[in-house]
């Protein structure tokens, strides 16, 4: 009938095509608009637990390179160990001590004592790569450079190594230390504790580095 067809067209024009619209509400995260959704802290840790075992693999390579070199041939020379290797070994594991100490004190809300400890940790870092500086040059001084022998080549190439990735440290140290968190997707406890696993085993590495030089020269 005419006025029941012009009666539906009423409908369907105020409901916009018939309902076909999409709802109030119906974004995918219900987030506003800019606001990104936080990411699961587990999905950090899966993260930094596969580069750790990259960063393993890599060193036993080394280290494996290491053993069988030395038992290759004649023209293996023990290099001298570097006296400040053993006090950049104690500063090192001290910034172990330090770390957790800082967060101790984030866990209890001492922002002020947290970054105390936490910028003495990251003094202590930048103290131990200042010393392995100090390492090369006295192994220069005595005669023993890059391309002297077999030792002494693995030698720079262990320590800058470790000394590499220790940077990424002391940088996830910064970040910790400058970020804005009210605009983060990771919280600072999370980021704190990664950053902390991540130094410890830095610090456990050196330790093995520093039995392998020692032992094994």
């Amino acid at each position: 009938m005419p006025g029941t067809i012009v009666d539906d067209i009423e409908i369907i024009e105020a409901g916009h095509g018939g309902g076909t619209g999409t709802p109030a509400g119906g974004d995918d995260d219900g987030d506003s608009p800019g606001r990104r959704r936080p990411v699961p802290p587990r999905a950090y840790f899966t993260a930094l637990q596969l580069g750790l075992a990259a960063i393993v693999m890599f060193f036993m390579a080394l280290a494996s390179s290491y053993i069988v070199r030395k038992g290759l041939g004649g023209d293996w020379q023990r290099a001298p160990l570097p006296p400040v290797l053993w006090w950049n070994t104690a500063v090192l594991l001290v910034s172990s001590g330090t770390i957790i100490m800082a967060r101790r004190r984030l866990l209890a809300n001492l922002r002020d004592e947290f970054r105390t400890w936490w910028w003495v940790t990251t003094g202590l870092g930048l103290l131990f790569l200042a010393g392995q500086i100090v390492a090369w040059r006295q192994l220069a001084a005595a005669g023993m450079l890059l391309a002297t022998n077999p030792s002494s080549s693995f030698f720079y190439l262990l320590t800058a190594a470790h000394g590499a990735h220790l940077v990424g440290g002391i940088l996830a140290l910064f970040y910790v230390a400058f970020r804005r968190w009210s605009r983060s997707r990771i919280s600072q406890a999370t980021a704190a504790e990664l950053t902390s696993i991540y130094w410890h085993f830095m610090d456990g590495l050196w330790v093995f580095l520093f039995a392998l030089l020692t032992l094994g020269r």
